[in-house]
């Protein structure tokens, strides 16, 4: 049996640390453990604050989601206040929500994770000619071109096709034998080149793809303009409990957001649509089509046994999350758990997800049994809490082996990460683009979504003409690691469509003369009871995410936020087994234990969004305590 470290795990945001047991003889991982070796503490920061601020300090938690925090949480201020935003409100949300989906879906492909399937060292060897006519091939056979209904189209072609001349590829190649020959790889360092994995494609894929990850360096800087033109920058986009700040006109022109200013997220939106169904779809399913041929369809893990979600986008305004009515204003209704799924859809068993149930400790909670934390409770670490009631203590206990300046192994049967574990009904699930499509899928196929939206549709559609092109059915293919990437890709595309779908939207009701972005009719703390409490829901493009809040006499008194890599990435429970990263890690072949790319390919296809290291300040701007878990940094609590 092999003991085997990653640590840290690169190209993600923040700090994870995996280890796996392997049996050298099968490669099979007979175990394995998460940890999140940063502690984030940004619930702490929100007490005593004014929840009317409280999305602008929680969007810290993450540069890489940057609005997808804000947004959950106003939406769980306003949840627990009563405050119903104005459609336009509604539609700018969407706008930003979905123009973040589609620049993070492709930002991760390109340049977080592509690079565990493709070589730029096996692209020195690849033919310029042979390159630039596979591109054509590539983009004959590998398109899916499929569109959302919306009417307005205001681009008469794409003006971003992929270069297919052996002149262009040839010059890609000579900047990489460059950086090749220096000895200094740069953002191509730190990799197994010499793993058997590359060589399951021909060198031409890996130029290919090599190109693209050098152009979207550039491109993808475009698709998030809708967050500035709208939320003023990017990132961390300005919101405002209510609604929106900022102010519209279509008749003057130095209005914050005027007709040029919206011409301009027009662009944007053409940008994405193009980039996805032109670059990105066709990359990933001349990818994976080679893998699937490969027989390659391992590293599902817990997506076969179960997988969550909350719903995203809603159609219009809603009274609050927690009465249920923003079950029922969604556009993608994947509110709910399917179990099962690698049985068939026709198999599968759902569960909704209600309203009534998002305050109920039986349904939702998180433990702490294998985490660094403790809860004041006669029940114990392993007794979950509901969000409501949560608690962040901090319990640092250090490694099995080694010393917590230099750890050696962790201690799975203690505590061993930074990240809570989050249960529905005391179980694990799995959330993100994957959990999405295998909900929405089920649903359709078990009619359990008669009156199915256009969006629902395309899903099903998308999953379907996948499956057409590996020749693979969606309960064999989707629940795997090349299926977790697939999903990110169709899902990429689909956000693509919702963006102009809201944009349409939002023209048309601006065209009425509705101007109204902010409802502030509770604004003022007066107005509000002397004690509340709200939930933010959000599909964020990692997965389902969620914001707590409880307000008593104004201010914040209670903070908790579960994001989707806490669902993915969290320490094992003794109860409900292994979560989504170590599950996946166990249901992994690997070839060379020493190199372990399988088990990085297969965390990174969850795009892990690790909490940043957190420092706290009194009033006076003092240090008061900085937590460093890092090993290589002296892994030491100073206190102030």
């Amino acid at each position: 049996m092999k003991h085997i470290v990653v640590d840290p795990v690169t190209r993600i945001e923040g700090h994870l640390r995996v280890e796996a047991s392997i049996d050298e003889g099968s490669g099979k991982v007979q175990d394995s453990l998460s940890s999140g070796t940063a502690w984030r503490g940004l619930e702490l920061i929100m007490n005593d604050r004014d929840p009317r601020d409280a999305w602008a300090y929680i969007q810290r938690i993450c540069g890489v989601c940057t609005t997808a925090h804000a947004l959950a949480s106003v939406r769980a201020v306003e949840d627990a206040l009563g405050i119903k935003i104005p459609k336009n409100a509604n539609y700018i949300r969407n706008i930003m929500a979905a123009s973040l989906t589609v620049q993070d879906h492709i930002v991760h492909f390109y340049h977080l994770h592509a690079l565990d399937w493709v070589s730029p060292v096996a692209a020195l060897s690849a033919n310029p000619e042979a390159t630039a006519a596979l591109q054509n091939q590539v983009l004959a056979t590998y398109q899916v071109p499929l569109r959302g209904p919306v009417a307005l189209e205001t681009e008469a072609f794409a003006k971003e096709l992929p270069r297919a001349t052996p002149s262009y590829f040839k010059g890609i190649q000579d900047r990489v034998k460059k950086i090749v020959d220096s000895g200094q790889l740069g953002i191509f360092a730190a990799q197994w080149w010499d793993h058997p994995d590359y060589n399951l494609l021909p060198p031409e894929v890996h130029l290919m793809a090599v190109a693209h990850y050098v152009e979207m360096l550039d491109k993808q800087r475009e698709l998030v303009t809708p967050h500035v033109v709208f939320g003023g920058k990017n990132p961390h986009p300005h919101y405002l409990v209510g609604g929106m700040p900022c102010s519209i006109s279509q008749d003057d022109g130095n209005s914050p957001v005027n007709t040029a200013r919206l011409a301009i997220v027009d662009r944007a939106i053409n940008l994405g649509r193009t980039l996805v169904n032109q670059y990105y779809l066709p990359d990933l399913l001349a990818i994976g089509g080679i893998y699937a041929k490969a027989g390659r369809v391992d590293g599902g893990g817990l997506a076969k046994e179960r997988v969550l979600g909350f719903g995203q986008y809603p159609l219009d305004t809603y009274n609050t999350t927690s009465d249920g009515s923003f079950f029922s204003s969604l556009l993608i209704r994947c509110n709910g758990v399917v179990e099962n799924f690698a049985a068939g859809a026709d198999k599968a068993k759902f569960t909704e997800l209600k309203g009534e149930d998002l305050a109920n400790p039986d349904v939702f909670g998180e433990s702490v049994g294998h985490a660094w934390y403790e809860y004041e409770s006669r029940d114990g670490d392993d007794k979950a809490i509901h969000p409501y009631d949560g608690q962040t203590k901090p319990k640092y206990t250090g490694p099995k082996v080694g010393t917590p300046t230099d750890w050696k192994e962790l201690d799975e049967k203690g505590k061993y990460s930074w990240l809570k574990t989050p249960l529905w009904h005391g179980k694990m699930c799995e959330v993100g683009p994957l959990a999405r499509y295998i909900i929405i899928y089920t649903r359709a196929k078990q009619n359990l979504l008669p009156d199915m939206t256009w969006a629902e549709k395309m899903m099903v559609d998308q999953v379907d003409a996948v499956s057409r092109v590996l020749n693979i059915p969606p309960h064999v293919w989707l629940p795997t690691m090349l299926g977790r990437t697939a999903a990110r890709a169709l899902d990429c595309q689909l956000n693509a469509e919702i963006e102009r779908f809201f944009f349409e939207k939002l023209i048309n009701n601006l065209k009425t003369g509705d101007m109204q972005v902010a409802n502030m009719d509770k604004w003022e703390p007066s107005t509000w009871p002397k004690k509340a409490k709200g939930v933010g829901l959000y599909e964020a493009p990692r997965g389902a995410l969620s914001h707590w809040v409880n307000i008593e006499g104004g201010r914040v008194s209670n903070y908790q936020c579960i994001v989707p890599t806490t669902w993915n990435a969290c320490p094992r429970d003794d109860k409900a087994g292994h979560g989504a990263y170590e599950k996946a890690m166990i249901d992994t072949q690997v070839k060379i234990p020493e190199k372990p790319l399988e088990l990085v390919k297969v965390i990174r296809s969850f795009d892990p969004c690790m909490a940043c290291a957190t420092h706290l300040y009194n009033t006076k701007g003092e240090t008061i305590r900085i937590v460093t878990t890092d090993p290589y940094s002296g892994g030491q609590t100073v206190e102030a």
